[in-house]
């Protein structure tokens, strides 16, 4: 079969791991199956969707890509009930663990998206994203996988398309040569201004962020550094 003939030829390459895991609860699979279909970004034509429209009353909209365990996407949601959030999770029990926080805590103001993040973002129209979170991605330590991260050029290009003129951008690993090149990558974009004014701007946790459980494992091969970004 040639490579114009196949359609996984043109597919984008997964930027994250494993999707299988440990069982659903009765409960958890129960969410999965009626509340993540109420919650769930819809589908639609590329570029046709206004985030803003999925809430009923947002002034603004976040998006967290691959948010894990869900405490972080939670609890920025509890904390700012006039912002609708976005959570994109393409692992089960992560999203599983967000459906519960949100059923526990009544939260109105998520939507959800269980598959690649990118496929979503490609439905929404321009300008309509005030913030983006990207904290701890898959780093793909190996050499031979790093084609396989998530902070790529065309990436980036569609983060701008999407991020309003001063909205912003926070991206955070514990993986040394991840920081490096996602540093590097960011600051190519003319778009894209870092914020850091000091050391202690991408060394210290920012004042809003909330800690998860992952970050308190320290899996990763440096202590996590922490890059906002404003678009220009």
């Amino acid at each position: 079969m040639s490579e114009t003939s196949n359609p996984e030829a043109h597919r984008p390459i997964r930027t994250f791991g494993r999707i299988g895991g440990r069982a659903l609860s009765g409960r958890q699979q129960g969410l999965i199956d009626t509340l993540l279909p109420h919650l769930a970004v819809p589908i639609g034509e590329a570029a046709s969707i206004d985030p803003l429209s999925l809430f009923e009353n947002a002034k603004d909209v976040w998006l967290e890509i691959g948010f894990g365990g869900a405490e972080h996407f939670l609890e920025q949601a509890r904390r700012n009930p006039e912002t609708g959030f976005i959570g994109c999770e393409p692992f089960i029990e992560g999203m599983a663990k967000a459906l519960t926080g949100i059923e526990d805590t009544g939260l109105t103001n998520t939507r959800l998206w269980m598959d690649d993040a990118r496929d979503m973002m490609a439905r929404l129209t321009p300008h309509s994203l005030n913030r983006v979170f990207i904290l701890f991605p898959d780093p793909w330590p190996k050499k031979r996988q790093q084609k396989r991260r998530l902070i790529q050029d065309d990436f980036l290009d569609e983060i701008i398309r999407l991020v309003k003129p001063g909205g912003q951008v926070r991206f955070a690993t514990d993986v040394m040569s991840y920081a490096d090149e996602a540093l590097a990558r960011f600051s190519k974009k003319s778009s894209i201004e870092w914020l850091a004014s000091s050391a202690d701007n991408w060394r210290k946790p920012p004042n809003d962020h909330v800690t998860t459980r992952y970050e308190t494992k320290q899996l990763g091969d440096c202590a996590p550094v922490w890059f906002d970004f404003q678009i220009k």
